[in-house]
């Protein structure tokens, strides 16, 4: 591949902000919306802001590291600059990688519940499971036999769903009941913020803009734009699509069908119509996003073998994709998704990518003079990101069981290469800016 100064940059700010949003709306709004309610109750609105407001913190942050340090390694380039080349980079690359995978459950998840709606009531519980491995295995063969023609058609799904969730703002603004809202039925600060950290990761899409960082022209000053613009829309998209589904619906009905419930949400003023309508958007929204974190949890983990901290065989490609990186993921998919609940899958995606998120803010609070950075605004990225994981744990620490899978994940994470790096000795090969996608 030719060097990063000799290629031609190929992408626009426009292109760079449609990916930055395609990357965040993906399944997340149709996933989450229930548990935010569970949580926040009438404060739902300001729930999805709060949790924005991490995103927007954190973007200053990638925004410096990408200008500085352009590679389409993105978060793992960011963390090997600041921290080198040890046990806690690779534990964190590792984590990062494990919340992919996580995000993968939670989109297959939410594929099988909103089908599952669509099938007689004593077949909805076999015909959910049924779902969410079909839709892991197509899309798993689906990226083993080539997906240009699903990649090729994915910004016209982006552009679909954003309609229909436009159209759900258009429509359901007028019906809405004002005393849904009112502060009188928030819950506690706490548990508000809680809610607006168990469904994060219906944030973290942003992310991606990183990998565009070689090929967006002019990127001092775009890829900033593209990071503020696309998070900025997407809170402003999620706050009023949670403000007409609680405006609209109780919270006791929003909380029974918590794992559909943005579809129940359009029926008191679109009808059975309206719920199929955001049903079908929300099986289409969810079974791309399965398929484009497919992709790129697949190539993450290629990227992180060839830097040495994962077994050698997840180089290997056959047919010049990376399928040993692929099956692993999405067996590993396929156990999360069908063995726990929408709950425990959420608080793991959320928390994952909070300690991820919480690192890079310091990697550029480190880095603040090579990237030319505001120390203090990382500084702030970084302690928001830690304060939202705690209160996020203070809410579940009445669910051990949730607490114990989610310190699982960090341990396995950290275990896994410090094991692999005792038995094999393999340290990095290659310099982390070199680091480049294996499939364009």
């Amino acid at each position: 591949m030719a060097e990063t100064g000799s290629k031609v940059k190929s992408l626009g700010l426009l292109e760079v902000i449609a990916i930055g949003i395609g990357g965040m709306v993906g399944g997340g709004i149709f996933a989450v919306l229930g548990l935010a309610a569970s949580s926040a109750h009438g404060g739902t609105p300001v729930a999805f802001m709060l949790a924005g407001i991490v995103a927007l913190l954190t973007s200053y942050s990638y925004a410096k590291l990408s200008t500085a340090y352009p590679s389409r390694g993105g978060t793992v380039e960011f963390l090997g600059q600041a921290f080198g080349t040890g046990l806690f980079t690779g534990g964190m690359n590792v984590l990062l990688l494990l919340s992919y995978v996580v995000m993968l459950s939670l989109y297959s998840y939410a594929f099988g519940s909103y089908g599952a709606t669509f099938l007689a009531k004593n077949m909805q519980v076999i015909g959910k499971h049924l779902l969410i491995s079909g839709v892991i295995v197509f899309f798993t063969l689906l990226n083993i036999i080539g997906a240009k023609a699903v990649g090729k058609a994915e910004k016209w799904i982006v552009l679909l769903k954003l309609s229909i969730l436009i159209f759900f703002i258009f429509v359901g603004f007028k019906s809405i009941n004002t005393a849904y809202l009112s502060p009188a039925t928030w819950t506690s600060p706490a548990k508000l913020i809680a809610g607006g950290m168990i469904i994060f990761l219906a944030y973290e899409g942003f992310e991606l803009i990183a990998n565009t960082a070689e090929d967006i022209k002019n990127p001092n000053k775009n890829l900033p734009l593209a990071y503020y613009i696309s998070i900025i829309f997407v809170i402003l998209l999620y706050v009023m699509v949670s403000l007409v589904a609680v405006g609209n619906l109780p919270i006791a009905k929003l909380v029974v069908a918590k794992d559909y419930a943005l579809a129940e949400a359009a029926k008191p003023f679109l009808g059975q119509a309206g719920f199929i309508l955001i049903a079908f958007a929300a099986l289409l929204s969810t079974s791309s996003a399965v398929n484009a974190t497919l992709y790129g949890s697949t190539r993450i983990s290629y990227i992180i073998a060839k830097e040495g901290e994962l077994p050698r065989f997840l180089e290997d490609k056959i047919w010049n994709r990376p399928i040993e990186g692929l099956l692993i993921t999405s067996l590993l998919t396929l156990l999360i998704a069908n063995l726990f609940d929408l709950s425990s899958i959420s608080l793991m995606g959320s928390a994952g990518f909070l300690i991820v998120f919480a690192m890079v803010n310091t990697a550029n609070f480190k880095l603040h003079k090579k990237t030319k950075s505001n120390k203090w605004i990382s500084l702030l990225g970084m302690l928001t990101c830690f304060s939202a994981l705690t209160l996020l744990v203070r809410a579940e620490v009445i669910n051990p069981l949730k607490i114990t899978f989610l310190v699982g994940m960090i341990v396995v994470s950290f275990a896994v290469e410090s094991i692999y790096r005792a038995l094999t000795g393999r340290e990095i090969k290659i310099k982390y800016r070199s680091i480049r996608h294996p499939v364009s």
